[in-house]
């Protein structure tokens, strides 16, 4: 059986002596005294109904242990009997738009059933900003850390059910989100993110129960953890990302991109590392272009321009009629357009036109054609002119340019998503040797899992914290220039993109 003791709860089955004369501890202290371990809190809740447990079990009982601060451990529940067979965990990447689970069985590490669901908080605000503006009034406050733990209490249940298990039998719950969502999970003010000096309430929240205000529907007593943040916009899901991909041990310099509701970047290597984030994704999750949404049933997920006659075709996900593009779809798209010269590199219709027909009504499930504007294509150009001019301002940082870059690290599941090529086409990512494109996939979600199950883990992430170096991006002064200068597919500068120049020249889209 796999084990680990370093895990954030851990259950232990006892074969207690029963009481006699001469040996007439107390009940808790004859449950402490079988456990290796020295210092054990025991909270009154357990202790209200420890007796009858004991002596349901016939003195055979499992207790169940969870890590509060300073390493010690708390008695987290005693069940009759030997139930160490049932031993479960929760890893929570606590996203922007959409929250996603894995239930982990503490016995085995391994991941028994995952799924996902809406953050309700977009009923309020689909950005981050307004809804850190909303949390400047308690009432603003109190409704957005409700719906996130009920979007969080909805998912558990899910998982609870589709493993066929009971919600209670969850004892340790790990949440890995940006700054902001870390603190409206925590019921935190997190108002003052987004004004200067930009400080978070706490960087390294720690342990909590249950029981402490979070009224989650895992156990009363479960261990909650939520990883560090560093700064206002760099949260524990971009540590969790350094963690997953091992940058911070590398030696050559590395960049990892998770593009989600926000961007959030790191450059470094063993040495050293900077972070900054900024506002990206809600453009690249639906909010681009009018005919966007996210990824589900009914969404284009997939687009192919023929590069000579500019003939669209799509994929939809679950096949059918046709409701909108999500983000992918809208990548493909805008880079088949450039390389076959219907959009220029600045993002001008080259005919002149305002508009284009991308799904034709017959095909739509709303009976009206699905069209790309120039304003679309607009605001797709300020969203990756935000995230390259975020890139060189942490490069400016350090004194590094693109072609210091030697590995670049995709995060998060929409660049999963993504196809490279069209990626870096427009300069969403680095072009650097293939190979050297790295898709780590969910790395906040593993993140995450890795901090539930070991010790090792929740260190590690708590060292990346302390030699993270946090760049406030609306602090410096270059930033809007390099974000106008950032406004071209790929980039001003094609010498930074070796293949997609080449490209062009071939297909005749460059003027020598």
């Amino acid at each position: 059986m796999w084990y680990n003791k370093t895990m954030l709860s851990r259950k232990v089955s006892l074969v207690l002596p029963p009481p006699r004369l001469g040996d007439n501890r107390a009940d808790a202290e004859r449950c402490l005294a079988a456990l290796p371990f020295r210092e054990v809190e025991v909270p009154l809740s357990v202790l209200q109904y420890l007796p009858r447990v004991l002596r349901e079990g016939d003195w055979k009982v499992t207790v169940t242990l969870g890590v509060r601060t300073g390493g010690e451990w708390r008695l987290l529940a005693v069940e009759p009997g030997d139930t160490t067979a049932r031993h479960w965990g929760v890893a929570l990447d606590g996203g922007t738009t959409t929250l996603v689970a894995s239930l982990v069985d503490l016995n085995t590490g391994e991941v028994k059933v995952t799924a996902s669901c809406l953050n309700a908080q977009v009923e309020v605000a689909e950005d981050l900003l307004t809804r850190l503006q909303l949390s400047e009034e308690p009432e603003g406050r109190e409704q957005l850390t409700r719906l996130l733990r009920e979007s969080v209490n909805r998912l558990v249940q899910e998982l609870a059910s589709r493993a066929g298990i009971s919600p209670e039998e969850i004892t340790a719950l790990v949440f890995s989100g940006n700054t902001a969502m870390t603190h409206f999970f925590l019921g935190l003010d997190p108002s003052r993110l987004c004004r200067e000096p930009y400080l978070p309430v706490v960087n390294n929240p720690g342990f909590y129960r249950n029981r402490e205000g979070l009224n989650l529907v895992i156990h009363p007593e479960a261990v909650i953890y939520c990883l560090p943040n560093v700064g206002s916009y760099v949260g524990g899901d971009a540590l969790a990302g350094i963690l997953v991909s091992g940058l911070h041990r590398r030696e050559a310099i590395s960049l990892l991109v998770d593009i989600g509701t926000n961007a959030e970047l790191v450059l470094g290597n063993r040495e050293w590392l900077v972070a900054a984030a900024g506002a990206a994704g809600p453009a690249l999750e639906g909010g681009v272009v009018e005919a966007g949404m996210r990824a589900e049933p009914g969404a284009v997920d997939r687009i192919w321009v023929d590069p000579s006659t500019g003939k669209i075709r799509y994929r939809v996900i679950g096949g059918g009629k046709v409701r909108g593009l999500c983000g992918s779809a809208v990548v493909d798209l805008l880079a088949g357009l450039v390389l076959a010269g219907i959009i220029d590199r600045a993002g001008r219709f080259t005919d002149g036109r305002e508009a284009m027909e991308v799904v034709p009504a017959e095909e739509t499930e709303q009976g009206r054609p699905l069209i790309l504007t120039q304003k679309d294509v607009k605001n797709f150009l300020r969203t990756k002119g935000a995230v390259t001019a975020a890139i060189e301002t942490l490069q400016a940082a350090v004194g590094i340019g693109f072609k210091d870059i030697e590995y670049f690290f995709v995060a998060g599941t929409f660049g999963e998503h993504l196809d490279v090529e069209a990626a870096v086409t427009l300069g969403l990512y680095p072009d650097l040797p293939r190979e050297r494109i790295i898709l780590l996939g969910n790395a906040s979600l593993e993140g995450a899992r890795r901090a539930l199950l070991d010790e090792k883990g929740r260190e590690e992430l708590a060292l990346i914290g302390q030699k993270l170096t946090y760049i406030e991006l609306n602090a410096d002064q270059k930033f809007m220039d390099r974000f106008v200068g950032g406004q071209f597919f790929p980039h001003t500068d094609l010498e930074l993109y070796p293949t997609v120049r080449e490209r062009l020249r071939a297909a005749g889209r460059l003027k020598e």
